[in-house]
């Protein structure tokens, strides 16, 4: 690990002047990527400035809109536990609940999990070429150890897939995220903030070097009697996704009125495709339904060496996704058998 500078700033202002000042600066909160990626010398930063006693970040506060303000520093297993987070948004609570393990959910932050790097085995190698780490080195992934590799959005620049179980749920609950800048605040929504690898996979967001996430807003809806989080993974305890599956539908009688999809483990980014969603609005809770809306979220799907699995995983877990919302009968994060 390298040598760094410390500063604990005591207000925003302070902490964005700080990070504007120092290309290779960064924030630090819970850690527990960042230290990671330190120890790994993936990243070198040449200050750290810990963000963890910023005032106003750390609570979570009904909106006028009648959705809920999630603060930056609030850890993982709180927004888990609240509970107007379990009664009014299930799909969020159980998606962090799936993430990681109890230690880590209690040091991670809610801003952190939006900033999380991907799991590339390449990338965390630094005795390896990887694009995300140094543009224009190259991707041996791409014809190299690919199983847990993305199959949608990628370029042949990286093929590296999103780690966040939290920021799939949040892409289905159509979330906003605030930040705050040199030249003030500004809302991202949640499908915008993540990005594509494109020919720069080394910037894996949208949010500028000199600004900080402050919150992240839910919307009045929260699909809390028709969701689930579905998360398919190697191991039942502390593994990332190889498929996972956020669903929220509301329904209208006995058809569906409403309807929110997002894939992890799939691409660079939480995936989600509108136009699926409205195939099946009106519609019956029924098979058919469901694979007509697979077929039109994994259009496009390519498979790599060692991850094609991951195509029909993925249409399968979608099926079964919106078959446990419909009914009801979301996945349980403590018995992990899949219903």
């Amino acid at each position: 690990m390298n040598r760094f500078a410390y500063l604990r700033p005591t207000d925003i202002a302070e902490a964005v002047r700080a990070i504007a000042a120092d290309p290779s600066a960064r924030f630090i909160a819970g850690g527990t990527n960042l230290l990671d990626l330190m120890k790994y010398e993936v990243e070198r930063p040449t200050r750290l400035i810990d963000i963890t006693r910023l005032p106003g970040l750390d609570a979570v506060e009904e909106t006028a809109s009648g959705g809920l303000r999630i603060g930056a520093l609030v850890p993982n297993a709180d927004l888990a536990h609240d509970p107007r987070i379990a009664a009014r948004y299930p799909l969020l609570a159980s998606a962090i609940l799936a993430g990681a393990s109890p230690q880590l959910r209690n040091a991670a932050s809610t801003g952190g999990n939006l900033l999380q790097r991907t799991r590339c085995y390449y990338f965390y190698d630094v005795g390896t070429p990887c694009n995300k780490r140094a543009p224009g080195a190259g991707c041996p992934a791409i014809d190299g150890v690919n199983r847990i590799h993305a199959i949608l959005g990628t370029s042949t620049h990286c093929i590296a897939t999103h780690p966040s179980d939290m920021c799939v749920a949040l892409a289905a609950l159509e979330a906003k995220v605030h930040v705050a800048g040199p030249n003030g605040e500004r809302t991202i929504a949640i499908g915008d903030f993540h990005r594509l690898p494109e020919d720069r996979p080394d910037i894996d967001t949208t949010l500028a070097h000199d600004e900080i996430i402050v919150a992240v807003e839910l919307p009045a809806e929260g699909f809390a009697g028709h969701c689930t989080y579905l998360k398919l993974r190697d191991r039942l305890s502390y593994a990332f996704a190889l498929v996972s599956v956020a669903v929220g539908l509301a329904m209208d009688g006995d058809a569906i009125g409403r309807a929110r999809i997002a894939l992890g483990g799939v691409a660079h980014k939480p995936w989600r495709v509108p136009e699926a969603e409205a195939l099946l609005q009106g519609r019956p809770p029924t098979e058919e339904s469901y694979a007509a809306a697979a077929d039109r979220l994994l259009a496009g799907a390519r498979a790599y060496r060692d991850n094609g699995f991951k195509i029909e995983l993925a249409r399968r877990a979608i099926t079964r996704g919106l078959a446990q919302a419909a009914s009801g009968t979301p996945q349980s994060q403590t018995d992990k058998r899949i219903r």
